[in-house]
């Protein structure tokens, strides 16, 4: 395991320092707004980048907002993925494998290990459960639990050599606000995930939040956990 204070501000090219980029057909499951697919075509050489989101009205959005020739959006999720056997050279999951239902994390595994190219590489980018940022949002959504299984998951992907693990490493990655709105809107608003945000929370909440917060917006350091495997 890799130090864990070291800081990484632009993922993007972490990732670039562990794959090849250039030419790949690339899946990211579980792309949320698509705002790390979207860097990946407008900053890299990707041959394309293939979208897959399991909630239909981010879905939605992500289909009606901006386009681009080398970005594609499809509904679904990582246990069911609609897309041929060996079409991918790499899968991407950006804090999105702990979403997947429990029951479903294993056939998750063995359907990337479906769409992957032999060498193929799957990057899983995980929040640890840890730190002041995830202190703040445990109130109203903990994740303790779902994270653990995911991690669990990827040993279990390896153990059972449906993938090989390559590089694990840990890391702090810096999670900036305008203001407790814009928190609100990124965080509490999600339409991935259902809160418990009641009137007494949202005061616990927007007290703890005020102690981060500064002329320039609110600032936090967040662990983070990525898994690099490969299909062998």
């Amino acid at each position: 395991m890799a130090g864990s204070q070291e800081v990484i501000a632009d993922e993007l090219a972490y990732l670039a320092s562990l794959v090849g980029l250039q030419g790949a057909s690339v899946v990211e499951l579980g792309c949320g707004k698509a705002d790390f697919a979207r860097k990946l075509v407008e900053r890299t050489s990707v041959a394309s980048v293939t979208a897959l989101e399991v909630d239909r009205i981010q879905h939605r959005r992500n289909v009606e907002g901006p386009q681009h020739p080398r970005l594609s959006f499809v509904y679904g999720g990582a246990e069911d993925i609609p897309l041929p056997d060996a079409c991918a050279d790499g899968v991407l999951m950006m804090k999105s494998l702990h979403h997947v239902p429990v029951p479903k994390m294993d056939r998750a595994m063995e359907e990337i290990r479906r769409v992957l190219k032999p060498g193929g590489w799957l990057y899983v980018s995980e929040p640890v459960y840890a730190g002041e940022f995830n202190e703040i949002v445990r109130l109203f959504h903990d994740e303790g639990a779902v994270r653990a299984e995911a991690y669990l998951a990827l040993k279990r992907a390896s153990s059972a050599r449906v993938l090989e693990a390559d590089v694990e490493h840990e890391f702090m990655a810096p999670l900036a606000f305008k203001d407790y709105d814009d928190f609100v809107e990124k965080i509490v608003n999600a339409t991935h995930s259902e809160h418990n945000y009641t009137d007494e929370v949202a005061s616990e909440v927007r007290r703890r939040f005020a102690a981060y917060e500064t002329p320039e917006g609110a600032r936090f350091i967040r662990p983070m956990r990525v898994n690099l495997m490969r299909r062998r």
